[in-house]
Parts: structure tokens; C-alpha cells; sequence
């Protein structure tokens, strides 16, 4: 195809060494629609007769319907998806396909490619999200009162609802939407016209031509319009944050799914056993997402490795951008996928949970804010209360269980209504400002989360 001031014969290693169709072929409906744009762009034009526009897109469309079908194998001796569809289409209608690459290049082409593939996995991305997001107001609302532990340092620290830490992964969740939808507004943008670098002579109308396909506008130069790959590193970067997020929560999965917290129960669909060890119930599908966490991160750091020391315009490097961004949309719509039906399946242990609470002595801080509102300075009455949490771990009680007798030994201050003040439901439920653990906070979480699916 490029034969010319060379031969165009490479050795057979330099050829498979070149080669990125194996990678770059997922994109041929792109690719294909791509054709069928710049086809009527360059007919509106009069750069080619309206019969070779109908030729060309009547070629390409039967190109299309036959990869679909399975009917027309994609050659994996081309060099990419681009010189395949050309190839082909020329083949099937003699020189009237050669007309096609006419006012472009395939540096721009590729790159026209990468935009519409890759908006199109911002929709798919963005869909996965959401149903996730939902599974976590489904969860969030069926335990709004459940109380477990909330944790800081890895210690437990003040009660909270197992709805209410639903919902702070709901809320990673609608940051991580936010940034996809963001990332997508700079992905489409149309690099096509930009041809090798420097435009065309052609009167060309590359309006028209991102309109066609979609795009919001077209980039507004030349250079940087085959060169740009920054929204490919965005994206990555996006992922690599929801893959941060996916990993927490799978983190939490693991530990709680251990018998040394058994607070979940994860199901069967979605844990191993062992080869050897009879007993364990592993939760490989949440490790495998936190493991694939540091493959997307891989994935980032490769494409900005990549470009860091790339002269404009494009380089031959760039052909390494797809598969890092390829691999990264795949990885993170595979844990989507997976982490939704694993959370609404899993078995919640309730009790387990407002045991591991109680024992934890996370109502201390309410003990001391009770003594405060008696008047107590609230030094005083932390020292107190640090104190009475000593007895309970040495005598293994819990706050609830020491009598009024004993409490009075500590500050005439205690009376009865301290047990209503400390009972851990009272604690989550009067933690009342915006945000907070109270069911009645939840339930606005959970109200916004759907207000958003539906408005989306």
C-alpha cells in the first residue's frame, strides 16, 4: 500500500514486528463508519462523484454486515484494520476504492478511530456504574439500621450503618461517572482532515464530516490533531481511579468475608475452595479485582511512558497507545460486572456486626459528649471515659453493662438516662447532620443516588 520511493517489501519479522491489526481490528466498525463519512464529506465536496460515494459506502457497508457475520474473516496478515477495509473495498470495487484515502491520512484516520472506539466504551463504562450504583441503594436501603463498626486506623471507631458505608462507595462511584462523562466531552473531538500532519489541499469540510459521526467539533490544529493522545491518558488515569475505588471495596469484601470478622458471606458463585485445604471458601473474584487494579494502573503508566519523549507529530511509537486502553476498558468492565451480582448476593450477618460494634467500645465518644452536656469540661470527660473503658477490658464487660452504682464511683454527673445516650442505635441515629450515619441521612444518600439513575 505504500510502495513508492520504496519497494514497499519489508523482511517477514519487520513485517508481524510492524503489524497492529491483532491489537487494532476491534475497531473496524469504527473504522468502516469512519469511511462512510469522509466518502459523503468528499462527494458534498465534488472531490468525488456522488456514483463513487454510493459505490464506496455500498462497498463498505457490505464489508461491515460481513465481519459481523463471521462471513468475512479480518486477514491478520494486513498491517491494520485501516489497510484491511482498503484493501478489501478495492478488491470488491476495483479503482474506485483507491479514491478513498483521498484528504486524508491514516494518521488522522487512527486517530478518528481511537475517538469513536473509545467514546463508545465511555457509554458501556458509564452504564456498568450505574448499575453498580444501583446494587449499592438496593443494599444501602436494606440496611439503613443495620450498625456495625466504623473504622479508623483499622480500628473501630463510632458506629455507622452498613447502608451508610454502601453509600460511600455509591459516592466514589458518582465521582467516578462524573469523570468518565468529563473525559468523553475532550474524546470527541474530530481529529479527521488533519491528514499527516499539516491538513490538506483539498477544500475539504471537516465540520461536516465530525457532524456526521457525531462529534462536538473538530480539533483546531493540525499537528496537534494526529499527535494528541492526551484523551487516551485521561481515560486511563479515570479508570485507574475507579479501579482504586473497585479495590477498596473488594478489600473490605475480603476482610469481612474472613472468619476472624464474618461479616459477610460471600456466594458460592463467586468464591473457590482449595485444592488441598477442604475448608476455606476463598474470594478470589474480589482479589482478582484488586489485582487488576495495578494492571490498569500498568496500563496508565505505559501510554505516559509511551509519549513523554515524543517529537510532534505522529510517531510510530503511538501505534503501542490501544493496547494498554484497550486492555483497561476491558479489565474494569469484566469487575463491574463481576462486583455487582457478588454484592447482592452476599449474606450480611447482622448480628455479627452489632457484636463486633459493641465490643468495640465505639459508643466512648457519645459517653463523653454525655458528660459534657452535664457540664463537664470535655477533658474531664474524656479522661473518664477512658477510664471506664479500661474497667470494661480488664473485667471484659462492655459500656452497657456497668450499673449506675459503679458509673456514679466516676462522676455524680451519671444517671440512668446514660444508657438511651450510649445504646449504639442511639449513637448512629442522632448523628443527624448532612452526610452523617442516621437512617434518616441514609435514606437522602440513597434518595439522590436514584435521583441521578433517573434522571440519567
Amino acid at each position: 500500500m505504500w510502495a513508492g520511493v520504496t519497494a514497499g517489501n519489508t523482511d517477514r519479522l519487520a513485517d508481524a514486528f510492524n503489524s497492529s491489526i491483532r491489537v487494532d481490528s476491534r475497531m473496524y466498525r469504527e473504522d468502516i463508519t469512519g469511511s462512510m463519512a469522509h466518502a459523503a464529506m468528499l462527494a458534498s465536496k465534488g472531490i468525488i462523484t456522488e456514483e463513487d460515494r454510493k459505490l464506496m459506502t455500498e462497498g463498505l457497508a457490505g464489508i461491515l454486515d460481513d465481519i459481523q457475520s463471521g462471513a468475512l474473516p479480518v486477514d491478520q496478515d494486513c498491517e491494520d484494520i485501516h489497510m484491511f477495509v482498503e484493501q478489501v473495498l478495492t478488491e470488491r470495487i476495483g479503482d474506485t476504492g483507491k479514491k478513498l484515502h483521498t484528504a486524508r491520512s491514516r494518521n488522522d484516520q487512527v486517530a478518528l478511530d481511537l475517538r469513536m472506539y473509545l467514546r463508545s466504551e465511555c457509554d458501556e463504562l458509564s452504564d456498568l456504574i450505574r448499575d453498580l450504583l444501583g446494587a449499592l441503594a438496593t443494599l444501602a436501603e436494606e440496611h439503613k439500621e443495620t450498625i456495625m463498626p466504623g473504622y479508623t486506623h483499622l480500628q473501630r471507631a463510632q458506629p455507622v450503618s452498613f447502608g451508610h458505608y454502601m453509600m460511600a462507595y455509591a459516592m466514589m462511584l458518582v465521582r467516578d461517572l462524573d469523570r468518565i462523562s468529563d473525559c468523553r466531552k475532550r474524546i470527541n473531538i474530530s481529529p479527521i482532515g488533519c491528514c499527516a500532519l499539516a491538513g490538506t489541499t483539498y477544500q475539504t469540510d471537516r465540520t461536516m464530516e465530525a457532524e456526521l459521526l457525531g462529534f462536538d467539533g473538530i480539533t483546531l490544529n493540525s499537528i496537534d490533531g494526529v499527535s494528541d493522545r492526551d484523551f487516551a491518558v485521561e481515560l486511563l488515569s479515570t479508570l485507574s481511579v475507579l479501579m482504586m475505588h473497585l479495590s477498596r471495596l473488594s478489600e473490605e469484601l475480603i476482610l469481612w468475608a474472613s472468619w476472624e470478622f464474618q461479616f459477610i458471606t460471600i456466594s458460592d458463585a463467586y468464591t473457590t475452595g482449595s485444592s488441598i485445604m477442604p475448608q476455606k471458601r476463598n474470594a478470589d473474584m474480589a482479589e482478582l479485582i484488586r489485582g487488576k487494579t495495578g494492571r490498569v494502573y500498568g496500563d496508565l503508566i505505559g501510554l505516559l511512558t509511551i509519549l513523554k519523549g515524543l517529537p510532534l507529530a505522529y510517531n510510530k511509537d503511538m501505534q503501542e497507545d490501544k493496547e494498554g486502553v484497550f486492555d483497561a476498558c476491558d479489565t474494569v468492565k469484566m469487575c463491574l460486572q463481576i462486583l455487582r451480582p457478588m454484592l447482592l448476593t452476599m449474606t450480611v450477618h447482622k448480628e455479627n456486626m452489632l457484636r463486633a460494634a459493641q465490643k468495640g467500645f465505639i459508643n466512648a465518644t457519645d459517653l463523653a459528649d454525655y458528660l459534657v452536656k452535664k457540664g463537664l469540661p470535655f477533658r474531664t470527660a474524656y479522661k473518664i471515659t477512658g477510664n471506664l473503658v479500661a474497667v470494661c477490658m480488664q473485667t471484659n464487660r462492655v459500656l452497657e453493662d456497668i450499673p449506675i452504682e459503679e458509673y456514679r464511683q466516676y462522676s455524680e454527673l451519671f444517671s440512668e438516662d446514660l444508657y438511651q445516650e450510649i445504646s449504639l442505635k442511639t449513637c448512629m441515629e442522632k448523628r443527624i447532620s448532612a452526610g452523617g450515619t442516621s437512617s434518616t441521612s441514609v435514606e437522602k444518600q440513597i434518595a439522590f443516588i436514584r435521583s441521578l439513575l433517573n434522571n440519567d
